[in-house]
């Protein structure tokens, strides 16, 4: 299981560089860097990728959950890994970690096993995180991180601050979790400054958790029947509950104009929705105009009920013909 950096850092690249000879050398092999990562995935989400990344809960008022993390040091100096919770929010489409330790009620509910990891070169430890819910909390959701860092003076008395974290996403509330769900509204075809060919969509969370996108495009039936993809989706796009938020998808820069047929599938964790468009790229840097979608699902749907029509229809036919035998069989002399 790999961890997952909320800001992705090498931790004593820094320290590296001080510490150094003045002289020219050789580049250093990779200083190594601090990781942390979850151990523990609840057992209803054990099939979420989500669930293996981030610590993700849907909790009731007054509960207590906790899950374990690992931190590491892999770099070629004993470090003093300071680990804490401490406040995030989503804006912009971004999960973004607060400035230190600024706290928000989910950082005031959670706690750490230890303040502080001493490890050696290569060594790592294990580190629980305990999140007690108060039994007069609001429903809601929301969002935090548990942060394993490490502080090194720089230059003129700077302290340097580096630090790798693990998202939390806390729903809290009676009953099951609030479905998560999510549309996709259009597809805007366009070309950055330097004329490479990006496609956004645009879609909005119509759940009661957060999502995390990712994805593929890919491009059918353009010029001369060339197909192209899949392009991934640009990953780190979050959206809040109710909200809006773009995801892009850069592609090749020679790709030509088109027109396109677009297949876009996008995910979060477990859900996922297809939809197609017919899209053209502009011949200079620019936007084209949105392109509405068709959501493939209702495809499926349609098929599906041809289908049923189909077999219905074959029935009534089975029926009538032997009827129609009974009676003849019926008249024939005996």
């Amino acid at each position: 299981m790999r961890s997952f950096a909320l800001i992705p850092v090498l931790v004593v690249a820094a320290i590296a560089a001080a510490a150094g000879p003045a002289s020219a050398a050789p580049p250093a092999p990779d200083p190594g860097s601090v990781g942390v990562r979850l151990l523990d995935v609840p057992t209803v989400a054990r099939d979420d990728p989500r669930a293996r990344q981030y610590i993700v809960d849907h909790l009731a008022p007054g509960a207590v959950v906790n899950r374990r993390i690992m931190v590491s040091n892999t770099t070629r100096e004993p470090m003093s890994i300071a680990i804490y919770p401490a406040a995030a929010v989503i804006e912009d489409g971004s999960f973004l970690g607060a400035d230190g330790r600024t706290a928000n009620e989910l950082s005031t509910w959670t706690t750490l096993s230890s303040s502080t990891l001493d490890l050696a070169p290569g060594a790592e430890a294990e580190a629980t995180v305990t999140v007690s819910v108060p039994a007069d909390a609001a429903p809601g959701e929301r969002y935090g991180a548990a942060w394993a860092e490490v502080r090194a003076p720089g230059d003129a008395g700077v302290v340097l601050v580096n630090r790798v974290g693990i998202r939390m996403y806390l729903s809290v509330g009676d009953g099951n979790a609030p479905a998560s769900d999510f549309t996709v509204d259009s597809l805007t075809a366009g070309r950055d400054p330097d004329g490479r060919p990006v496609v956004t969509a645009q879609l909005h969370n119509t759940g009661g958790r957060a999502l995390d996108m990712s994805g593929a495009l890919a491009l059918s039936g353009g010029p001369g029947a060339l197909t192209a993809g899949p392009f991934p989706v640009q990953v780190g796009s979050t959206v809040a509950p109710g909200r809006s938020t773009t995801v892009t998808i850069a592609m090749d820069r020679q790709l030509p104009d088109g027109p396109w047929d677009a297949a876009l599938t996008l995910r979060s964790g477990l859900l996922e929705e297809s939809v197609d468009a017919r899209i053209q790229f502009p011949a200079a840097p620019g936007l084209a105009a949105p392109v509405a979608v068709q959501d493939d699902g209702d495809g499926v749907v349609l098929l599906v009920g041809a289908l049923i029509l189909l077999v219905a229809l074959l029935i009534v036919v089975v029926v009538v013909l032997l009827r129609r035998r009974r009676r003849e069989t019926a008249r024939e002399p005996r």
